[in-house]
């Protein structure tokens, strides 16, 4: 600490004198002995860094934290997107699947219907069943009657030649 307040107040000496009325006079750096002597190396001297003022740190920190902030808005985007992409695609491939379900039931019920159709054609309504009945309901009286009528011939028959039996002479002759 000595050698540092000797060092100090040489230096104000010498400033001292530079101001004197002597301009002439010679200073003891400029000697020929102190120009050769050689100073030890101490380093560079420490260079001060200008401070940041407010404002232009506010405006860095702003920018900075803004372009952070919309880069994980992008990034988190289009995430977004590529699972909203997703989940579109397939719900387009299973709605293209239950399309191709429905197109074939349809086609089976159309061939349903032409073969329905087909047998409906073929086949008879309630009012020509109903006339067949009445059709087969007369034949079936008509030959009930043409039944009866002849049981009753073969019934006058047999009449006839059972009293011809208990008759031993008759007038006809078979």
């Amino acid at each position: 600490m000595a050698s540092t307040r000797t060092v100090t107040l040489t230096l104000a000496r010498a400033a001292r004198l530079r101001q004197s009325a002597h301009p002439r006079s010679r200073f003891l750096s400029t000697s020929r002995t102190c120009r050769n002597a050689q100073i030890p190396d101490i380093g560079t001297p420490a260079t001060q860094k200008k401070p940041i003022g407010a404002f232009r740190g506010g405006i860095v920190g702003f920018l900075g934290g803004f372009s952070l902030a919309a880069s994980l808005a992008a990034y988190n985007l289009l995430d977004e997107y590529n699972l909203a992409s997703a989940a579109l695609q397939a719900s387009v491939e299973e709605l293209k699947l239950s399309t191709e379900k429905i197109s074939a039931h349809v086609r089976r019920i159309e061939a349903v219907e032409k073969d329905l159709k087909a047998l409906g054609d073929n086949t008879s309504s309630k009012d020509d069943l109903s006339r067949v009945r009445a059709e087969v309901k007369k034949i079936f009286d008509g030959l009930h009657v043409e039944f009866l009528d002849l049981r009753s011939h073969v019934w006058g028959i047999q009449q006839d030649v059972h009293s011809l039996s208990k008759k031993e002479a008759t007038s006809v002759r078979i």
